[in-house]
């Protein structure tokens, strides 16, 4: 006679929050966060943008301040984004030894650098006095190999100033390799690069480029960020490239819209992936939740949690502190 089992009720695992913090099969942990700053020259407090709400382009004192907050909660690392008081069309602040972001990197190495890893953005939009990502041509377009020449310089002056990881993002093609070779020629051969191998060129930027003060004077970057229609594929050949040329990490940019392309990623690669949850993303949620339309701590938390689920191993938020002091 054959044994009748009852039924089985997944809802027995959920009924409690001890059961089903036990049970979970998507964990955080603050190392996985990666919190993004602005560090901008000539002023002399902290200023708030206006559009991030608690985000700040910050002094080189605060920076250093919400550098500890952020290393006391937990947090595995910081990226830094500079604002010079002079731009050109070259991008000039970008490399300059006594820029911003050298500066600022300095500061943050010896202020936490010993408990998290300190990253710099490479990319010319910052510093340009177009905005764009490179240098450009007479026509007005980014000319690819003389913008490759500009981030190797800035990459190995954000080493020198002793950053940890150089991140570039402007999607240039043989963005990874130029940098490699300038690292290791001027004798950082230890220090990875984390590729921004699948950005988008999101409508979710706004915010970021008010606080960088970096938005294009003309046109856009369609021409160099990926098309979010773009063909099938399109994402794990750019990060194919990026890892043959010795990216060490990868990362998908923006989070929450392309975690399809998250998964696809993770699914492919062997090396760690991170996840820019961008500006839009955290403008959208404190909105929100500023107009009582969503529990603003629920969906801050839910939407890490998604992005790890997809298969991030490392987050880049704005609420990396704050996400942090939660989860210990």
């Amino acid at each position: 006679m054959t044994a009748q089992f009852p039924a089985a009720r997944p809802r027995r695992l959920r009924r409690t929050s001890p059961m089903r913090r036990m049970t979970a099969g998507t964990r955080l942990h603050p190392a996985e966060l990666v919190l993004p700053m602005f560090v901008k020259e000539g002023i002399d407090e902290p200023h708030p943008i206006g559009s991030m709400p608690g985000v700040f382009q910050h002094t080189r004192d605060s920076l250093r301040k919400a550098a500890h907050e952020a290393a006391e909660a937990g947090v595995g690392g910081l990226i830094l984004f500079g604002v010079p008081a002079v731009k050109d069309a070259r991008g000039s602040a970008g490399d300059d030894p006594d820029g911003i972001v050298q500066q600022g990197v300095a500061d943050l190495v010896a202020e936490v650098g010993d408990a998290m890893v300190v990253m710099t953005d490479t990319c010319l939009d910052e510093f340009t006095d177009h905005g764009h990502c490179g240098v450009l041509t007479a026509g007005g377009e980014v000319d690819n190999d003389a913008t490759l020449e500009r981030y190797a310089a800035v990459a190995v002056a954000q080493a020198r100033a002793g950053s940890q990881v150089i991140a570039p993002s402007g999607m240039m093609d043989g963005q990874v390799a130029a940098i490699r070779a300038a690292l290791d020629a001027d004798g950082f051969e230890q220090v990875p690069v984390l590729a921004y191998s699948a950005k988008y060129a999101s409508a979710l930027y706004g915010p970021f480029r008010e606080a960088a003060e970096c938005a294009p004077r003309f046109g856009d970057r369609n021409a160099y960020q990926q098309d979010p229609a773009g063909p099938v594929g399109e994402a794990l050949r750019e990060v194919r490239l990026d890892l043959a040329e010795g990216a060490d990490a990868v990362m998908v940019k923006p989070a929450l819209f392309y975690l399809d392309i998250l998964r696809q990623v993770r699914d492919e690669v062997d090396v760690p992936v991170a996840a820019y949850q961008v500006s839009g993303e955290y403008a959208m949620i404190e909105a929100a939740a500023a107009n009582g339309w969503i529990d603003r701590d629920r969906a801050i938390m839910e939407s890490l949690v998604a992005i790890r689920r997809a298969g991030a191993d490392l987050i880049l938020t704005y609420w990396a502190t704050e996400a942090a002091r939660r989860l210990r």
